[in-house]
């Protein structure tokens, strides 16, 4: 070769180098490593090398002289500075950044599309989720649901569809929602659910809000009211007492309108009925705790279990001659009752508590009330609650008038 010919090749060779930039993507041959594990890349047409850490191969530094080997090119982004020209090992590079860099591309082009994206949740951190989309992104929780979220750790390792609201490659700025797409989700299945729903149905259901006149529960898509009295058969002052946000329960549907979009619910009615193994727990004779639930114009109903009312007839309430039972009586009172008779096929329990009582020294007072009973029973008109007692009007009055006659 000529001194011509070469001069004009290195000329050429020197004209090829060009000035590597911060930014720009270049290819980078895998020349060696060093003692910390980083590989040491050759850039192309440039005469310059550049280091790569094991991180920025997305490996850790124990694994990188297992997956790259020398020889091996790679597209590499160029990070920043770390000498002059002339030095081995000038330049920062980064194969993880360049991925997340095309990540980033991909990601603005569905925000400019409108385009929905799907990631799973990494990390729950204060203040909202923390996705994989490629890159990090963030979902604020107040746009993780359509409805406020008390624990959000329920949405962990779930992959939830986003929409793009603000997108920021040079920050890493990448903030997502899942509200509208929530809302959407929860209105197509609270249709769905509700053209299921029938009256009787025994369903499951989760806790989803707690009030103080009952608790709503959320049948999937379309949460239903269980009023405080529907929640047990023992009385409730605050749901809260004997329910928690979140729990699972079982419920019986009392009634549905599609239209209002209201469910009616009941837990206690998918208990066991109160009445059911009442003759085992109680006989003839027995003495019990009750409460005074309420005063009618023929006697008192006594609470004697939870859901178990017992008739305290008139009659049974005092040795003395009363009027009405609410002169000597208050509901919510406690009382000690005896067990005159149990009728378990029909619920019917009946009661006393001056059995209880001794009996006044003379019985004269109580004869001449008697016979004043007798007459007011024959001309009052006496009152029956509007729900089923079990009574019967000729078991109010019929016993005792066979007595005084």
């Amino acid at each position: 070769m000529s001194e011509t010919e070469a001069n004009k090749d290195l000329l050429e060779a020197l004209n090829s180098v060009h000035e590597v930039k911060v930014g720009e993507v270049v290819k980078g041959e895998v020349l060696a490593f060093d003692d910390a594990n980083q590989a040491i890349v050759g850039i192309e047409n440039t005469g310059v090398e550049g280091v790569v850490p094991a991180k920025e191969f997305n490996l850790k530094p124990d694994e990188i002289q297992d997956k790259i080997k020398v020889g091996d090119v790679y597209d590499l982004v160029v990070i920043s500075k770390i000498g002059s020209d002339k030095e081995g090992g000038s330049y920062l590079l980064s194969q993880r950044r360049l991925e997340a860099r095309k990540v980033w591309d991909e990601i603005e082009k569905k925000f400019e599309a409108g385009e929905i994206i799907k990631a799973p949740v990494t990390q729950v951190v204060k203040g909202g989720l923390v996705v994989d989309a490629g890159v990090r992104g963030f979902i604020p929780a107040s746009m993780v649901s359509d409805h406020y979220v008390a624990d959000l750790n329920q949405f962990k390792g779930q992959e939830l569809e986003l929409k793009i609201i603000e997108i920021e490659p040079s920050e890493n700025r990448l903030i997502l929602s899942h509200k509208e797409i929530a809302h959407e989700e929860r209105e197509a299945q609270k249709k769905e659910t509700l053209s299921k729903l029938v009256a009787g149905d025994i369903v499951e259901g989760k806790v989803a809000r707690l009030t103080n006149f009952g608790a709503f529960i959320d049948l999937g898509g379309v949460d239903g009211l269980v009023h405080v009295s529907e929640i047990a058969f023992e009385r409730v002052d605050k749901p809260s007492d004997v329910l928690k946000v979140g729990q699972d329960v079982k419920v019986k549907v009392l009634s549905v309108d599609p239209e209002k979009e209201r469910v009616s619910l009941s837990i206690k009615q998918t208990l066991p009925q109160p009445w059911d193994d009442i003759d085992q727990k109680v006989a003839e004779g027995d003495v019990l705790d009750g409460t005074v639930k309420r005063l009618t114009s023929f006697g008192a109903f006594v609470e004697v279990f939870p859901g178990v009312e017992g008739l305290v007839h008139i009659s049974q309430i005092s040795h003395k001659h009363i009027a009405t039972p609410n002169e000597v009586l208050t509901s919510g009172e406690k009382v000690k009752v005896k067990v005159l008779s149990v009728n378990a096929a029909d619920h019917r329990l009946a009661l006393s508590i001056k059995a209880l009582q001794e009996k006044p020294a003379s019985e004269e007072d109580d004869s001449n009330n008697n016979r004043g009973s007798r007459r007011s029973y024959r001309n009052e008109h006496v009152d029956l609650p509007e729900e089923s007692t079990g009574f019967t009007l000729g078991d109010l009055i019929g016993d005792e008038l066979k007595k005084n006659n």
